[in-house]
């Protein structure tokens, strides 16, 4: 199995970094064929180029080769794992920028009607997200509704053809103790080792 995995956290050292680490070190022990980017260390580009928003593309050819390698490696994939924080109800910018120019038509997915259903072109079946937060679970969901739920578990992932969606929120992380955080992390290697089942 090859799998993608992609932290998005700017701060060295943070507890994203700590879960990122941990879930490639459970997939490479398990003999999974890891490509692992942490999108701010590799310094990836977000910020979409107009030419890059035509919505005809056939090839994973972009101008910019970090974006290109990205788009290559994307559609050989058979797992994605996404690591990142939950920021105003949205993933951090790097990888917003990461969706919007690599998961573009052509590489990811094409428009089969003119009311804009997709047909998914991902062979990635299943993606896990693993995400930490400092907002108490009760409140997440009365107040803002859960949106990073509805973001990859609606609007991304099922659009470029994944069909097994998992999540995993880790709160709250500002005020956790060591054994939390060990608890955690041994969670996010069960959840990475159940993709490849």
């Amino acid at each position: 199995m090859r799998a993608g995995v992609y932290l998005a956290h700017p701060r060295p050292g943070s507890f994203n970094h700590a879960v990122f680490d941990a879930v490639v070190d459970e997939l490479r022990g398990r003999g999974c064929q890891v490509l692992a980017h942490d999108l701010c260390a590799e310094g990836f580009p977000p910020v979409l180029a107009a030419d890059e928003t035509e919505t005809v593309q056939s090839s994973a050819s972009a101008a910019d080769a970090h974006v290109a390698l990205h788009r290559e490696e994307v559609a050989t994939l058979d797992a994605m794992v996404f690591v990142h924080p939950n920021w105003w109800g949205m993933p951090p910018a790097v990888l917003t920028g990461w969706m919007q120019r690599v998961l573009v038509p052509g590489v990811a997915y094409k428009l089969g009607t003119a009311e804009g259903e997709p047909a998914g072109l991902l062979k990635a079946g299943r993606a896990l997200v693993l995400n930490t937060s400092d907002t108490p679970a009760g409140r997440e969901e009365s107040e803002f509704g859960d949106p990073l739920h509805r973001i990859w578990s609606a609007c991304v992932l099922p659009y470029v053809g994944v069909t097994d969606v998992r999540r995993v929120v880790f709160r709250t992380v500002t005020d956790s103790i060591q054994e939390a955080r060990a608890s955690w992390l041994h969670q996010a290697r069960e959840q990475a080792a159940a993709l490849l089942v």
